[in-house]
């Protein structure tokens, strides 16, 4: 994959991934949005194979599944606009506190009604992670998951990290959604 942002864009319109926590404190929350236009330059409809290229030149194959139900609409030519959007949640539950009581996971497709393909993709996860390192100046937190991971996040205000240990348990909430819209 040559091109991380296109393929990272395309692939999330694929399989896109959230979590969500109870909140017993305020949530802390920071997001960012990233958008990604690329052109239609090979189809296969046998393969439902789709080739996407970049204004840098790059290009990536993605298959779509028999969940895009209007692939037979796409062409050679269409330009398809993915907006991918990643927010980051999470409220500090203290060392020995009784699991989240969070609803369970979900993942939600909204197709369009438009003239051309599109729709919105989003799913929702919710993760109890351990606070691995702090840097306040920084408004920084890294935490370690279930399954072993570590992973730092940005936290919107310094003092939301204010009471918060290494060891403490803290909810992370992920939204991740793909907007993809195609246009001639």
């Amino acid at each position: 994959m040559k091109n991380r942002k296109l393929a990272a864009v395309a692939g999330a319109a694929l399989a896109c991934l959230l979590a969500t926590p109870a909140v017993a404190q305020k949530p802390v929350s920071k997001g960012a949005m990233l958008e990604v236009k690329a052109k239609i330059v090979a189809l296969d409809s046998t393969s439902r194979l789709v080739t996407l290229q970049d204004d840098s030149g790059e290009s990536e194959t993605i298959y779509a599944g028999p969940e895009v139900k209007r692939f037979d609409e796409l062409k050679v030519g269409d330009t398809v606009n993915f907006r991918y959007y990643e927010s980051m949640v999470f409220a500090i539950k203290k060392p020995g506190a009784p699991a989240s009581t969070a609803p369970a996971d979900a993942a939600k497709v909204v197709r369009s009604q438009g003239a051309k393909p599109g729709a919105t993709i989003s799913e929702q996860q919710t993760a109890t992670v351990q606070v691995k390192a702090l840097d306040p100046k920084k408004a920084a937190i890294t935490v370690l998951t279930d399954d072993g991971r570590t992973v730092s996040f940005q936290v919107d205000d310094p003092k939301n990290l204010k009471g918060v240990a290494v060891g403490d348990k803290v909810e992370i909430t992920y939204t991740t959604a793909v907007m993809i819209t195609v246009k001639e």
